[in-house]
């Protein structure tokens, strides 16, 4: 689960970790409130969307007064930001937050996450703050610096010093990082975060270290020992199909191809994709409908599935093990004449009873198109996005 900067960063202060002081607004008016507040001089007003690179598409401006403060905020809110997170459709923007400005001498990248080759969590920093580390890490991989900790011993010193070194910093400023990434590690640990990510880490002219942005992803399935974190999901930021995908325990996650996939099976989900991305076309949607699938999720994921306007051709990727495939033939027909099918549909049953399933859709008098192998399932899943 994604949250907000301003919602980071009210868990970074509660456990100690330094922020600039800040306060959310969702109208101009709120804005220029919050610039006063702040002490009415330089603020950052900030887009509030679960995106990154927001400054580069307009949704961080400075303002040097509460009432150039409330003028961004109001070119600001309700604007559509697009940035390359966020795709072409872009996300609006409900509420800004607006932070005291900061007199910044250097910049790093610091972050936490799980790796899981390794099975100990990662502390990653670079001297190129503010910039994406996936660009960093493909124009200079030297200037990232990688840490690893084993999270039955906890964050050492010694790890510590070989950040701030590589970082570059003065003594002063180790001490200071000590401070700053023993209390973000335990944030970590113990709200049983994914990704930890301040971007940018600024050493002040005053030689405070500060998070300037930050970003807090946690694990869905710890949400219900963290209760307080889970009252920070906003369900404005999700896509609509995926929310009511949870409701009714599909996994989905939207994608900007054409090619609607419902798969059972993880696993199986992701060759699907793979394999239409070999065959030269684009998958609209993961789906995953379990390895307990039944005639009602087929007709939910028909639905879902169906509610993009792109998708030109739907495949249906079936391995009954648990599953029963005559069950998903049935709900496959069902879902078909309820929603009046208007797109091709590409059906591949194999596993348990997958010759019953296949005959129950043969006899249908429906319009689908059986397939054998992923591959076949595949090209023909293609060719019919490309022919409508």
């Amino acid at each position: 689960m994604n949250v907000h900067e301003y919602q980071a960063k009210a868990l970074l202060r509660a456990f100690g970790v330094p922020v600039p002081r800040g306060e959310l607004a969702c109208t101009p008016a709120e804005a220029e409130q919050a610039a006063r507040a702040l002490g009415g001089g330089l603020v950052a007003v900030k887009a509030q969307v679960h995106a990154g690179g927001r400054g580069k598409a307009g949704g961080i401006k400075l303002a040097k007064s509460a009432s150039e403060a409330k003028t961004t905020a109001s070119e600001i809110l309700g604007m559509t930001l697009r940035t390359a997170q966020t795709g072409a459709q872009g996300k609006v923007v409900r509420k800004v937050y607006v932070e005291a400005g900061s007199d910044i001498a250097r910049e790093f990248y610091l972050g936490i996450v799980v790796d899981r080759a390794s099975e100990k969590l990662a502390i990653i920093a670079s001297t190129e703050g503010g910039v994406a580390i996936e660009e960093v890490a493909e124009r200079s991989p030297e200037k990232i610096i990688s840490v690893h900790v084993d999270p039955n011993l906890g964050l050492q010193p010694y790890q510590v010093r070989r950040v701030g070194f590589g970082l570059g910093l003065n003594v002063e400023l180790l001490a200071q990082l000590q401070a700053f990434l023993a209390p973000l590690y335990r944030l970590f640990v113990e709200k049983d975060a994914s990704l930890a990510e301040i971007n940018p880490l600024v050493s002040t002219q005053d030689g405070e270290l500060l998070a300037l942005d930050a970003k807090l992803n946690f694990d869905d399935n710890a949400l219900f020992r963290h209760p307080d974190v889970e009252a920070l999901h906003d369900p404005d930021e999700e896509d609509p199909r995926e929310l009511e995908a949870k409701k009714i325990d599909l996994s989905y996650v939207g994608l900007d191809g054409d090619i609607g996939c419902m798969v059972n099976g993880a696993g199986l989900a992701m060759a699907t994709l793979d394999m239409i991305q070999l065959c030269g076309g684009a998958p609209a949607n993961f789906l995953d409908a379990g390895g307990g699938a039944d005639k009602e999720k087929v007709e939910a994921a028909f639905k879902l599935i169906l509610r993009d306007p792109n998708v030109k051709a739907i495949l249906v990727n079936i391995f009954g093990g648990i599953v029963r495939c005559d069950l998903i033939a049935e709900g496959v027909l069902a879902a078909a004449e309820e929603l009046g099918l208007g797109v091709p549909l590409v059906v591949r049953l194999q596993g348990t009873n997958s010759r019953e399933g296949r005959e129950i859709l043969a006899a249908s008098g429906l319009d689908i198109t059986p397939a054998q192998t992923l591959a076949e399932a595949a090209e023909k899943a293609v060719a019919a996005a490309r022919a409508g």
